[in-house]
């Protein structure tokens, strides 16, 4: 016999939206909702191995019933914004998987669904209805099994209902289970009930008469008395509630039941969908010809190493061209794509000869992470060349990646398959070795999409307002970072092994001094035993037990701090052995040949446009603990050069002062006074001469807490303060600044009807936290409202201060470099004789990188190691 699947689409969706933890894609369109339901439906299909399948969702409009109850007394809940966006998203995805969505005007999902399982019946077919509302109880019958997930300790189970099923579990048929469902009332479904009667009163009563109106009609035997007065005084109520909860199985519904055959789920169409939802884990679930099917293929070009000079002057002729390249070890080879068509290049001569063409710069380049090939190509510092993967970056800061294939699915409605897809793991020596058609292919897609790419992102960032934005500061940035890459930091090989001995030293310490206070020897790096020994043994209180054990992590050892001593040894053992491991050995597999470290900086990473650094990451070392602080020694300017280092002076507090306009911060940065001095007297209520230093420390935490937002839970912890104590530094706060609090309620505000927050110069940070029903995730969205455009703006700063410093250093022919960037931090490796000379070149640039109501203010150090300079 043939099975036919129908599904509750609200319900399931509904149940899916609550049971997945919350994903966006790229475009911060949430899709929680839409991979759990496609999973439990797919689940469904395969375990009853249905033949057929329909999906029915409710209308926007309220159906009969509705209205009935409506007349009577209010409306049902709004459905939460997150999942009533997914609603039309599930339903293109589903008609692209050919399963028909069908929707009646004035009637709800389960009287559709109820029409259809007595018609398909009917006709012969066993019918299988998945939903989360058990209503549709109602209509099982021996042919008719209703299926419920249900969410048992973090897992999704179903639980089958037969008509022998529903009596077992609700004492009642399924016909008698609408008057049931009638007494009892079900508000999360609008049916009022009769007041007072619950499920088990109900139970019995319908179990006795069949149904409501016979129960009437034998009113003096209803027992017990309540139940037998409340059903008196509200019958009509009853009544109404019993049409509501009753499903209309003949309702008029066009519906051809062979459009619900299952024949291909997977379609072309379908993968397409689900890869502008980046949904991964479904796409595994395609076919390789559908997905090679759904991808767009580009003609090129691999051409002959010993004819190219000719296609060079042809591709040179046009003004923009897209580029692709790469050079490992003897290896090189280039894509080039022009309106003309896709070419690949290989050798080193055809390598010599597209840069003699560079060279006439009368060509302007596009390319997709370009920043490691600009010295390649001869394209440092040069003007005539664009990075689309930046250009993407600032339009939506959120992606995890900027490639192509990304690129052209949002910008080009392009579905073209990833590096991944095409060629694994594979190296591009493994490919150039092996398969140069497909080296070839990878680098033209990327050459072609930079190249069509182009104009709509250019367009969207000129939308965006942020054109400026990438053309003065991003797109300089990039030539910089490069070459501070190139010219990496030398690293004194002796004293790095030394400090790591050292870290080891003091690590054998603290773990004897940690067994010592537990009374045992133990792992300290399994949080099972470390939890084990802190909250069974030790009985120290917050122990939160999970399946796998106490969790020990740092905010509940944060928390027990004062309770015992072995906890401080156990952060700062955990400290050390990351500091050991990290960079006491680590460092030292990322010294190159010439003695110095080439870390990378990444400018697509953060949300906010801060830079961060990786292989190895400098921009974290943690500089609170003087240890840590030392691994600074490590690093050291090469012979006859010295360190000058240069750091911004609070930027964010005076930032604060000069965005929100507050006269008494303004005031106090201008008359040069000490902020958290001033800041402890108004808080504290003190004489400014009799501030403490401990009140003065207070008012410091308080003061750059406010910029990032922070709760007097926060403020509590940090300060070990109760939270009452807290609060009142913060309302005091508030009094002493008031014009701080209207501008960090206006940045929420203004966050939450435009979608993002913004820096001075434009820079965007979409917050779509801010419109989550989840209470915390919202407040986490209005502490990035407040904090983005602070710390975003300060980012843009520190950038315009690099340019600034690196043309000025480049106009002035010092032998001095830029090295690192941290943060509000600038180290440059100067030639002794040109010290003097760079510290004025950073104190007048950095200063002047910005104009504020507030002066720019920085602290310049030189030395012969890092940590001195510092």
């Amino acid at each position: 016999m043939k099975k036919i699947l129908l599904i509750d689409g609200h319900s399931i969706l509904n149940r899916a939206f609550y049971g997945v933890v919350p994903l966006t894609n790229s475009e911060g369109l949430h899709t929680n909702a839409i991979y759990g339901f496609i999973n439990i439906m797919l689940k469904s299909i395969e375990e009853e191995k249905a033949d057929y399948v329909a999906v029915a969702f409710d209308l926007k409009a309220p159906t009969f019933r509705h209205k009935m109850f409506d007349a009577y007394k209010g409306t049902r809940k709004p459905m939460p914004a997150e999942l009533h966006e997914q609603v039309p998203v599930i339903k293109e995805v589903l008609t692209a998987m050919t399963i028909p969505v069908i929707t009646l005007e004035g009637f709800e999902a389960d009287d559709i669904l109820g029409t259809l399982a007595k018609r398909s019946q009917a006709s012969g077919f066993e019918v299988v209805i998945l939903t989360g509302d058990r209503d549709i109880l109602q209509i099982s019958d021996e042919h008719i099994k209703i299926r419920i997930p249900k969410t048992i300790k973090g897992k999704t189970e179903i639980e089958n209902y037969y008509p022998e099923d529903v009596i077992n579990k609700y004492g009642v048929t399924p016909t008698e289970f609408i008057d049931l469902k009638a007494l009892m009332g079900d508000a999360s479904d609008n049916i009022p009930g009769v007041p007072g009667i619950g499920e088990k009163t109900a139970t019995a009563i319908i179990s006795k008469f069949k149904s409501i109106e016979n129960a009437y009609s034998h009113i003096d035997e209803v027992t017990p008395n309540k139940a037998k007065c409340n059903l008196f005084e509200f019958y009509e109520q009853a009544v109404l509630s019993k049409t509501l909860a009753t499903i209309d199985i003949n309702a008029p519904v066009e519906f051809n039941i062979e459009d619900a055959k299952i024949e291909n789920l997977f379609t072309n169409e379908a993968y397409l969908l689900f890869s502008r939802l980046e949904l991964k884990t479904l796409l595994a679930k395609f076919s390789d010809d559908t997905a090679k099917g759904s991808n767009e293929k580009i003609a090129f070009t691999v051409v002959n190493p010993d004819s190219y000079q000719n296609i060079l002057r042809d591709i040179f002729s046009f003004q923009r061209i897209g580029i692709s390249a790469c050079a490992s070890d003897d290896i090189f080879f280039i894509a080039l794509s022009v309106d003309g068509g896709n070419y690949f290049f290989t050798g080193e001569n055809a390598l010599g000869a597209i840069k003699e063409h560079v060279h006439t710069g009368k060509n302007i380049f596009t390319a997709i992470n370009i920043k490691e090939k600009l010295d390649l190509l001869d394209l440092l510092n040069r003007e005539n060349v664009d990075d689309l993967a930046i250009m993407a970056y600032l339009v939506n800061p959120l992606k995890d990646t900027y490639f192509y294939n990304d690129i052209a699915m949002q910008y080009l409605n392009l579905n073209m398959a990833s590096r991944t897809e095409l060629a694994g793991k594979k190296s591009d020596r493994e490919l150039f070795e092996k398969d140069i058609n497909l080296l070839a292919e990878l680098q033209c897609n990327e050459a072609y999409v930079a190249l069509k790419a182009y104009e709509p992102l250019r367009t969207k960032l000129s939308e965006l307002n942020m054109l400026e934005l990438y053309e003065n500061i991003e797109k300089p940035v990039m030539h910089i970072l490069r070459s501070m890459e190139m010219e990496g930091i030398r690293v004194n090989r002796e004293a790095l092994k030394e400090y790591s001995a050292k870290l080891g030293e003091k690590i054998a310490v603290l773990e004897e001094e940690i067994y010592d206070l537990a009374g045992e020897k133990f792992n300290i790096n399994s949080p099972k035993q470390l939890g084990e020994i802190l909250f069974e043994k030790l009985c120290l209180p917050y122990g939160k037990k999970t399946k796998t054990g106490y969790s020990t992590s740092a905010d509940v050892l944060e928390k027990l701090e004062p309770e015992h001593d072995i906890v401080k040894k156990v952060l700062d053992y955990r400290t050390l052995t990351k500091l050991k491991s990290t960079y006491g050995d680590g460092l030292a597999d990322y010294i190159s040949t010439d003695g110095r470290i080439h870390s990378k900086f990444n400018q697509t990473i953060t949300a906010t446009g801060r830079l961060s650094s990786t292989e190895p990451n400098l921009q974290n070392i943690p500089i609170r603990l003087e240890l840590g602080r030392q691994i600074r020694k490590v690093f050291i300017p090469k012979e006859n050069f010295t360190f000058v280092d240069a750091d911004y002076s609070q930027i964010e507090l005076r930032l604060l002062a000069h965005m929100s306009g507050d006269e008494q911060l303004i005031r106090a940065y201008n008359e040069d006074s000490d902020i958290h001095k001033i800041t402890a007297s108004k808080v504290f209520k003190t004489p400014l001469s009799q501030v403490t230093p401990k009140q003065r420390s207070n008012a410091k935490a308080v003061n750059f807490g406010i910029v990032y937002g922070i709760s007097s839970f926060g403020l509590s912890r940090d300060l070990s303060i109760s939270q009452k104590e807290a609060k009142q530094y913060i309302d005091e706060y508030f009094k002493t600044y008031p014009s701080i609090k209207t501008f960090l309620d206006r940045l929420i505000s203004d966050a939450k009807e435009k979608g993002y927050a913004s820096t001075i110069y434009n820079r965007r940070r979409p917050v779509p936290e801010l419109s989550s029903s989840n209470f915390m995730q919202k407040q986490f969205g209005e502490r990035i409202a407040m904090n983005s455009p602070l710390q975003g703006t300060a980012a843009d700063i520190i950038k315009i201060a690099m340019i600034k410093v690196y043309n000025r250093m480049k106009k002035e022919n010092l032998k001095s470099r830029l090295v690192l960037q941290i943060h509000d931090e600038l180290l440059i490796e100067a030639a002794d004789d040109e010290v003097e000379t760079v510290k004025n070149i950073l104190s007048e640039e950095m200063k002047g990188a910005a104009s504020l109501l507030v002066p720019l203010e920085i602290d310049v150090h030189s030395a012969k190691d890092w940590y001195e300079a510092k």
